[in-house]
Parts: structure tokens; C-alpha cells; sequence
């Protein structure tokens, strides 16, 4: 700007002390710092990775059918933590639909290792014979809710929705094999749980170089256009 330009932020209020449009401006909002500032998916995707690790080997037969309530402990003080860290620091960054997803997933991880730890310890009074449907009806409310899930965020890239869209199947698969009692089905849904784990370790990578002053990794274009 030329020094003959007149420029409003220089012109004096009556005081002749202040700026007269400085005086009047809004302030201009201060760069988040602190618990406000960063990315919330640094803490949520690998939670959410170790937990659906544990849950696959269970799935697969790693440990004994009879050992059902193996992955808990990862599941709720890792897992169920993490996600409910994550949903809230994306809430205080306004970042809906980011804590949108990792509230639904909190929810769905502490339902999970509450569900596995009453039915072994008989907390709710089901008896064993309504065992199998009080899983399938878990089930059921959960990949409804995924799908749902699922379909609300096709806006975001593509790998976003290829993660849920292997969720899906994996509820899918293990439902049916709840209720067929299926082995083969039980297994194939641990080898989906196992799929997209691998597209969690994908964008863990991704946001781990953007933290650390890297490029990011090709997401792919939303399903939907933006």
C-alpha cells in the first residue's frame, strides 16, 4: 500500500489515541492451543485398532471359545477410553461429525465388554438359554446403527467409507454366525474385523505424518461429492 493510501486502521479516534476502525473491529479469534488445538483420530484410531485386534483373535479362535470375555480388558480401559477421549476433544474442537464417530464407537465398545462381562457373570438375569439371542439382538441394534452410520458419512473420503463398510460386514458375519452357530461364519467375521483393522492402521499413518510435519496419505475421493 502507498504511504499517500489511506489506510482506515490509521485514522485516530477523537482521543487521537486509537485507531477508530481498530476501535470498532471484532477481534480476531486466537489459533487453538492446548486440549483445543491437534487431532482427536491420533487418540481415537489406535484405540479403536488395538480393541478390534483383541476382538479378531478372540473371533478366530485364538483363545478358547469358552474364554469369551478375553479381549474385555482391552476393550474397556483402552479401547472405551480412548474413544470417549477422542469424541470429546472433537466436540470442544467443533468437529461434529469426528466426535459423532467416535461417540457412536464408544458406545458401541463399552456395550460390548458390559454385555460379555454380565452374561459370564449373569449381572442381568438372562438365562442361558436366551444367551444366543440376547448376542444377536446386540448385534442387530449395532450394525443398524453402523449402516446408518455408515451411509452419513459418504461426504467423507473414500477410506472412511470403506472402514465402515468392512464394519458392516463384520457385524453382519457375526451375527449370522450367532445364530446359526456357525464356526466358519465366527471366523470369517474375525478375518473382517482383521480387514479393517488394516484400513485403521491406513489412517493412523495418515494422521501420525500429518502430526509430525509429513504429507498424508491418499483417502480417495467421497463416495459423494462435497
Amino acid at each position: 500500500m502507498a504511504l499517500s493510501e489511506k489506510d482506515p486502521l490509521s485514522e485516530k479516534d477523537p482521543t487521537g489515541t486509537v485507531p477508530a476502525a481498530a476501535a470498532h473491529a471484532k477481534p480476531r479469534p486466537e489459533p487453538a492451543s492446548g486440549p483445543q488445538a491437534g487431532d482427536p483420530a491420533l487418540i481415537g484410531v489406535p484405540t479403536f485398532i488395538v480393541g478390534s485386534i483383541a476382538l479378531g483373535l478372540t473371533l478366530v479362535g485364538y483363545v478358547p471359545a469358552t474364554a469369551a470375555a478375553a479381549p474385555v480388558a482391552v476393550i474397556l480401559a483402552a479401547t472405551g477410553i480412548g474413544q470417549l477421549i477422542a469424541a470429546l476433544w472433537a466436540a470442544a474442537l467443533g468437529q461434529n461429525a469426528v466426535a459423532a464417530i467416535f461417540g457412536v464407537f464408544t458406545g458401541f465398545w463399552l456395550s460390548y465388554a458390559l454385555l460379555v462381562l454380565g452374561l459370564v457373570h449373569g449381572w442381568f438375569g438372562i438365562p442361558p438359554a436366551a444367551a444366543t439371542r440376547t448376542q444377536a439382538l446386540f448385534l442387530i441394534a449395532w450394525l443398524v446403527t453402523v449402516v446408518l452410520l455408515t451411509l452419513g458419512t459418504l461426504r467423507l473420503p473414500a477410506a472412511f467409507s470403506v472402514l465402515f463398510t468392512l464394519i458392516d460386514v463384520a457385524l453382519a458375519l457375526v451375527l449370522f454366525a450367532t445364530l446359526s452357530g456357525s464356526a466358519g461364519l465366527r471366523v470369517a467375521g474375525g478375518y473382517a474385523v482383521f480387514a479393517f483393522v488394516a484400513v485403521g492402521v491406513y489412517l493412523f499413518l495418515h494422521v501420525t505424518s500429518l502430526a509430525t510435519g509429513g504429507r498424508g496419505l491418499p483417502l480417495g475421493r467421497p463416495a459423494l461429492g462435497g
